[in-house]
């Protein structure tokens, strides 16, 4: 009886434990799990780690005016809204009969409040008050087009006063979640359709109280309202502009602030997904002139007259990634584009998703924008679609080029923008140019203190000395120092003009007749400075400023030119001493080979491990193009920069200070490094005061979807006069944060394929393995699915050779899907020991307290407990019991009283 008992025990251990070791992951399982958890954690701390986005609050005085709605609207749940800036009491309907502006709707996004509409509106009345921006004099963005089949520029003049001021609305969407199902997206775009018509009727209300009471009524009344959508709501927007019962004409300007445009971030309904397709199909065509099956012409399109314009948040927009955010495929160039804030005039941040409603840098250039639509003879929007597309160019666009490498383009990239009229040169090297300075900026020659003839290939200015530097061309261009780079905090015309002479003289009046001497001040863009530099006290020897304006001029630029001039507006000293040094301008010639630093994709996969040095001694050259081999988009680096030496050495200064006194002297000496990172995608990033620093940029790599190259080039611009250190390292926790915002969505559809592939494989299998071992069995025989991931491609790419559309980047999304796949393994292994994990514990949780249970039921001092607990319940049960019973008693008795 006991050997018997023996061996069931035996058994049963045997069968316990040949189930256990089905649920034991192999040392590929648990690799891949540490991995996942490594990954996760590190993404985990770069995605919750505060972001120093450098965005100014914005404040206002908010009253929002409740706009009345017709009876018989659908959606009478919503609302609209008109808001008023001023923290005085207003009489509503008093204002609603003043209303003569321009009509702007904001609609709000995913489990938005119309109260968001409170600082643009705010800052657009300020900016209406107070004005235009103050007028600069560098390069500007220029919109480029075709007409007639010739390349034409379409500039246009900025106002100097505003002519009408901007009404805001709002439509209020009971903060509903937009972005989760395409039936509510669909119900806020009739609404807004139904708010459009209602605010243009309203001016015309507003227009009849006026005349029958008298008062005056001048202007014409709005046909259009300007559409300005945060989040799903700027997709709302375009959604209304091709609605069928949309009045003709009643929009053709449309703002989009972070919006989802090419598909909705996570669709989890199909609706959602449905609905995104046939709008953007709609706008496909919206732009095809309208023919009949015969191919006779019918009208022109439909969406000729609209003009859409994308922002951006870049790389910190964790909810809306930059290639949702673009119009290529649905908006043409000719009537729409993307940019994103890093790369905005005025702006050049990178901001979250709801940061780009406040941050006070963006909302003030988006005003002066809107205001900026307005003609002044109408006091109406510009009709004209190229005009209107000019001035959003001309306000969001910066000056500086979409490109860094000056060698592959006959021209120099920084000037690739300057109008074509600009400079003529006729046979006789006669050069005029429309590009000077204005004549207020006026500078005689006499105010110039003697000239300064440079023998050195880089030239430095510390103050405003009011004298002119000589550069000879040919002598400083030869060894292949034919480019000239300029960088400087001056602002053009009014503190440093270049010129370019055919030869020495102290005026233009003294060169002989058929040479003239060429400004190309106008040529500097402004780049952004970093914070301006802590002054002691007046008077004291301060940091170097940072630079603000660049200038890039080419041998093709300066061909039949001797000399090129650098003067710098006088300024008067401060009680008998030098002017502080808060000014600086830097020029070199120099060669680009010199400056061409390559990272390959071995170097960048090492710097994972350990960080990768460069030394750059002084007389270094003054710009760097930095090419990274991988995306910065996919691995972001931290770049890190020490001075090693400024050219005073000799001093005994930088012993007796050290490493910090090192730095200090240096750094009043040198200006602050500058890095300006140009993707395909996302557009400009800008890194001022660069010392240390992560490179990060908002591209989308490694996707089917993806064209064009998927490197990163960075510009870097380092002061010559100063010896560094550079050090380069791949961040991991950027680069972790980053692979999971890009590649979740694969990461989640791997998942899925996992799970049916461990099914798919029990149901085949004999005896069945434990979803464990089926699992694990996706990583050792991966090759059985080869043709359910091979056959998709080959047909996409045959696809691809068949329309001669440009070919994805085939290897890098087969690594990244690799690891996503992986990932995706180790993910559903992860959920499976947990899952156990679980049950064991609930198992076990269950067994002790069954069996103590047990145990204490044999017990006299549990047998006397339950005892007492019954006694209790049937003492309680009995007076509940009485006084049932005596409470109709007590009434009778009463009534009988009574």
């Amino acid at each position: 009886m006991l050997n018997d008992m023996e061996n069931g025990r035996r058994n049963n251990n045997k069968n316990e434990d040949s189930r256990m070791r089905g649920f034991r992951p192999s040392l590929r399982g648990m690799m891949l799990v540490v991995a996942v958890i490594w990954i996760g954690v590190a993404a985990l701390y770069g995605l919750l780690k505060p972001i120093s986005n450098g965005c100014i609050m914005t404040y206002m005085y908010p009253t929002y005016i409740p706009i009345s709605t017709t009876e018989g609207v659908s959606s009478a749940k919503y609302g609209l809204y008109l808001y008023h800036e001023g923290w005085k009491k207003i009489d509503f309907t008093e204002h609603l009969k003043k209303l003569n502006g321009i009509p702007v709707l904001f609609i709000p996004g995913n489990g938005g409040s119309y109260k968001q509409v409170r600082s643009l509106a705010a800052e657009c009345d300020r900016a209406y008050q107070g004005g235009p921006l103050e007028r600069t004099f560098y390069r500007e963005a220029y919109l480029a087009y075709k007409e007639g089949g010739n390349a034409e520029i379409a500039d246009i003049q900025l106002p100097n006063q505003y002519a009408n001021r901007l009404d805001w609305f709002a439509v209020d969407l009971e903060g509903e979640h937009s972005a989760m199902d395409g039936r509510i997206l669909e119900e806020h775009t009739e609404y807004v359709v139904y708010a459009i018509h209602r605010i243009l009727d309203q001016y015309k209300e507003s227009h009849d109280a006026r005349e029958s009471d008298g008062a005056a009524t001048t202007g014409s009344l709005p046909k259009s309202v300007i559409l300005i959508g945060h989040s799903m709501g700027g997709f709302v927007a375009r959604a209304a502009t091709i609605h069928p019962r949309l009045r003709r004409s009643a929009v053709e300007t449309i703002l989009t602030l972070s919006s989802p445009h090419q598909s909705p971030p996570l669709a989890l309904q199909p609706s959602l997904g449905d609905y995104y397709k046939s709008i953007n199909q709609e706008w496909r065509k919206g732009y095809e002139v309208q023919t009949t099956r015969t191919g006779r012409y019918v009208s022109g399109p439909k969406l000729s007259n609209v003009v859409v314009v994308s922002v951006s948040g870049g790389f910190n927009d964790y909810q809306v990634r930059s290639k949702l955010e673009s119009l290529d495929g649905i908006v043409p160039p000719t009537h729409g584009f993307m940019t994103s804030s890093t790369s905005m005039k005025n702006v050049w941040l990178s901001m979250e998703h709801q940061t780009i409603l406040w941050c006070n840098q963006l909302v003030v250039q988006v005003s002066h924008t809107l205001l900026s639509l307005v003609d002044s003879r109408t006091g109406q929007p510009f009709p004209d679609t190229q005009k209107r597309l000019a001035i959003f160019t001309k306000m969001l666009h910066s000056g500086i080029p979409q490109s860094f490498n000056w060698k592959m383009q006959p021209q120099s990239p920084w000037s690739a923008q300057v109008l074509a009229k600009d400079v003529k040169d006729t046979a006789v090297s006669e050069v005029h140019t429309l590009s000077d300075c204005p004549s207020s900026f006026h500078w005689n020659d006499d105010i110039l203190e003697r000239d300064l003839y440079i023998q050195t290939t880089t030239v430095t200015m510390l103050a405003m000395d009011g004298r002119r530097r000589w550069l000879d061309i040919q002598k400083l261009g030869l060894n292949g120092k034919s480019h000239f780079i300029f960088v400087t905090n001056l602002a053009p015309c009014s503190g440093v003009r270049i010129h370019l002479w055919p030869q020495k003289g102290k005026s233009s009046s003294d060169l002989p007749a058929g040479k003239r001497v060429l400004e190309v001040t106008s040529k500097m863009v402004q780049i952004p400075a970093g914070p301006a530099p802590w002054q002691v006290e007046p008077g004291s020897q301060t940091e170097q400023a940072p630079p603000s304006a660049l200038l890039h001029l080419g041998p093709e630029e300066m061909h039949g030119f001797r000399f090129l001039t650098i003067s710098v507006a006088p300024r008067p000293t401060i009680s008998g001493r030098p002017p502080p040094a808060i000014s600086m301008a830097v020029g070199q010639f120099f060669n680009p080979d010199e400056g061409e630093i390559d990272f390959t994709h071995v170097s960048m996969l090492l710097s994972i491990h350990s960080h990768k040095d460069i030394f750059l001694k002084e007389d270094h050259p003054l710009a760097f193009n930095m090419s990274f081999a991988i995306s910065l988009g996919l691995l972001p680096v931290t770049f890190s920069l020490k001075t090693a030496g400024c050219g005073i050495k000799d001093s005994g200064l930088l012993d007796e200070a050290g490493d910090n006194g090192n730095n200090k002297l240096c750094k009043l000496r040198c200006f602050p490094p500058l890095a300006l990172a140009w993707d395909p995608t996302s557009g400009l990033h800008v890194f001022p005061n660069l010392y240390s620093e992560t490179l990060v940029v908002d591209s989308s790599p490694a996707l089917w979807t993806s064209t064009g190259s998927e490197k990163t080039t960075v510009f870097l611009l380092l002061d010559p006069h100063c010896a560094y250190k550079a050090s380069i390292a791949v961040s991991v926790t950027s680069a972790a944060s980053r692979f999971w915002l890009l590649y979740f969505s694969q990461i989640a559809g791997f998942c899925v394929a996992v799970v049916f592939f461990a099914l798919m494989r029990q149901a085949h299998a004999r005896p069945i393995p434990s979803i464990l071992k089926a699992v694990e069995s996706n990583l050792r025989m991966p090759f059985q699915f080869l043709p359910f991931v091979a056959v998709p491609i080959l047909l996409s790419l045959l696809f691809s050779f068949l329309v001669s559309q440009p070919f994805p980047p085939f290897s890098s999304f087969t690594i990244v899907s690799i690891i996503c796949y992986l990932l995706a393994n180790g993910i559903v292994i992860l959920l499976i020991l947990v899952s156990q994990l679980v049950f064991y514990v609930a198992a076990y949780l269950h067994v002790f307290i069954k069996t103590r249970w047990l145990l204490w039921e044999g017990n006299f001092g549990f047998l006397f407990l339950h005892w007492f607990m019954n006694l209790s319940s049937r003492f309680f049960s009995l007076k509940f019991f009485d006084s049932l019973i005596a409470q109709p008693c007590t009434k009778k008795r009463i009534r009988l009283q009574n």
